[in-house]
């Protein structure tokens, strides 16, 4: 296997052998973020796909033990994308290729370092799994307002790896979450474009990509570019 290769992270459809692979010099373990969203083929397909594309576009590769994946808690297993969550993936020049849904099991959320969902209700039900889910489960756009509050001189910086820096953000985020309250309650969710025509996907696309910015800025230490 070649550099590039063992660097790779390991999204819905690629194979569970190349989960233990990392970059040379870096942690030889994982830090794995689970997406979650009701169907699996909508909301967060985009959030898993732009995830690994932006983390590329920072780092020139998705890699250093990062696995970024998505389930649904009504998931679609075997299901392939939407069409026009595809279209909206392409809008940013991210690879819907090889997806498949999945419905949302015990072992996603153990194996999970950090579950982002789509909405309170998603989160909820992560955490009434168990599996001691609640200090790592976060509504995306929650976990978005908890970052932007997280001075970045207080992280790993990234020559310690992705892992160390990623485990270090998790922390502090949970250790503000008492701190900063949603100002209401529609602010942490992301709505389901389900069945709706393509500009409301566009839309919610672009929620997204605005909530993933900030996020994958304090993961990898790179702003984007401008």
């Amino acid at each position: 296997m070649t550099a590039p290769e063992a660097g790779r992270g390991i999204g819905n459809g690629e194979s569970a052998a190349e989960i233990t692979t990392t970059f040379v010099g870096l942690p030889r373990d994982s830090f794995r973020i689970l997406h979650v969203s009701t169907g699996n083929v909508c909301r967060s397909p985009i959030t898993e796909r732009l995830t690994r594309h932006f983390v590329k576009e920072r780092l020139g590769i998705l890699g250093g033990g990062l696995i970024v994946e998505s389930a649904g808690t009504w998931g679609h297993e075997g299901a392939p994308m939407e069409a026009h969550a595809e279209t909206v993936l392409a809008d940013f020049g991210a690879d819907a290729s090889g997806f498949t849904g999945r419905e949302l099991l015990d072992e996603h959320v153990i194996r999970a370092d950090l579950v982002l969902t789509a909405t309170r209700d998603h989160r909820a039900q992560v955490i009434s799994m168990g599996h001691s889910a609640g200090l790592r489960t976060f509504t995306l756009k929650e976990f978005t307002r908890l970052v932007k509050a997280i001075d970045p001189a207080t992280l790993p910086p990234l020559e310690e790896g992705v892992v160390v820096r990623a485990r270090a953000l998790v922390r502090a985020a949970a250790a503000l979450r008492g701190w900063l309250l949603a100002p209401n309650a529609e602010a942490d969710e992301v709505y389901d474009p389900y069945g709706a025509p393509l500009t409301f996907f566009r839309s919610i696309g672009d929620e997204i990509h605005q909530s993933l910015d900030p996020v994958v800025t304090a993961l990898t230490g790179v702003p984007a570019r401008t």
